[in-house]
């Protein structure tokens, strides 16, 4: 980052942000003042994203997201770095296999949930403990239109993030007043993660989006920046549709 900007005094935790979404949100919320910890698998693309985000402004903390073990070195790391944790963004996601639900390796579908869901559940609880009880805040889980209509061949990540949405719900129930819960369900947004779903027919993959082009990082980042703003003030438990309008066709003969 080579513009200053004014400290916010907020503080973000965002899960699965070496890369991609994350990073995207990253960079949204550090553009307008925010500090943040990012998380991810890998060490050393995670000090490559910290370094482009500013070594100032941001800290990194690689592990898996489904181990209880990282989450909680995420949360505690980032309360010694910054004092507080205002914000989470549960990004990290997984989708090890293409192909029917009739066929699915059960254990594939467990890693799928665990990842994808159950993360979600452990990262809230603990930055609720850890900050958001006493203080406020606000969570944004990432889910995708896959988990609110069928889509071929990725079933078992589609129910995980129909999942994600009813936990949302459920969270802004509990949390509130103090914290607000809210997702966003992108369509395909062009990351590496997604990458089998476009590469070599972008053009072909892009045609039925309304707007004429799949998504970036930057589209999921501005709304995520959103809804963690006073913009956002009284929206909880809602899930906001960010796709290109590609659900506009699904009332389309």
């Amino acid at each position: 980052m080579t513009a200053q900007v004014a400290d916010s005094g907020k503080v973000a935790l965002i899960t699965g942000a070496s890369r991609g979404i994350g990073y995207g949100v990253a960079e949204a919320l550090v553009a307008r003042g925010d500090r943040v910890c990012i998380t991810g698998r890998n060490e050393e693309a995670l000090q490559q994203a910290v370094q482009r985000l500013g070594a100032d402004r941001a800290i990194g903390v690689a592990g898996k997201a489904h181990d209880e073990e990282h989450q909680a070195v995420a949360v505690q790391r980032t309360m010694e770095a910054f004092g507080r944790v205002d914000f989470l963004v549960n990004n990290a996601g997984t989708n090890p296999v293409f192909g029917p639900l009739a066929e699915l390796d059960l254990a594939v579908a467990r890693k799928v949930f665990e990842t994808n869901v159950v993360s979600a559940l452990g990262f809230a609880q603990r930055t609720w403990a850890a900050w958001q009880k006493e203080n406020g805040g606000a969570i944004v889980n990432i889910s995708s239109i896959a988990g609110l209509a069928p889509s071929p061949f990725i079933g078992a990540y589609g129910v995980s993030k129909a999942a994600m949405i009813n936990l949302t719900e459920q969270l802004a129930h509990e949390f509130a007043p103090l914290v607000r819960v809210n997702a966003i369900a992108p369509g395909v947004v062009k990351t590496k993660f997604a990458q089998a779903l476009y590469e070599n027919r972008e053009a072909e993959a892009a045609a039925p989006y309304p707007l004429g082009r799949l998504g970036v990082p930057e589209d999921i980042g501005g709304v995520a920046a959103f809804l963690t703003s006073e913009q956002s003030a009284w929206m909880t438990g809602q899930t906001v549709v960010v796709d290109g309008g590609l659900m506009l066709n699904a009332g389309v003969g």
